[in-house]
């Protein structure tokens, strides 16, 4: 195997365990919210895996489309706003996840904080 696939395959590798990393992060970060939330339910671990997934993808889409991040503390109020609405609107795509607007606009709260204390950039 000649250098330049290694390293291919070794990006390649690293790239899976980095959203996998960032997975697990969002899972842990989108738990303790929805714990300290009231209004917030998750019913189950795949529920959790799942909603943590789908957050990811509407961020990613968020970002990719109008280059502003659902990030509580990065962006200021736009950020939080748009933070609260991502979770919000997750609980049309992910069965067993629900919350309400007011749990929302407090979960972003939750979440930008939680997420600041959480190592590692989850962003894709």
């Amino acid at each position: 195997m000649s250098e330049a696939q290694g390293s291919q395959t070794k990006n390649g590798t690293s790239t899976v365990w980095q959203i996998i990393g960032r997975l697990i992060a969002a899972s842990v970060v989108l738990a303790i919210t929805a714990f300290f939330t009231p209004g917030f339910t998750i019913n189950s671990i795949w529920t959790l895996i799942i909603a943590a997934i789908v957050l990811t993808i509407i961020d990613y889409l968020v970002t990719k489309f109008t280059g502003l991040h659902a990030s509580p503390f990065g962006k200021g109020f736009i950020g939080f706003a748009l933070a609260a609405i991502v979770l919000y609107v997750t609980q049309f795509f992910v069965a067993g996840y629900s919350i309400s607007w007011m749990a929302a606009i407090i979960g972003a709260l939750i979440y930008g904080v939680v997420d600041y204390f959480i190592p590692g950039n989850q962003e894709m």
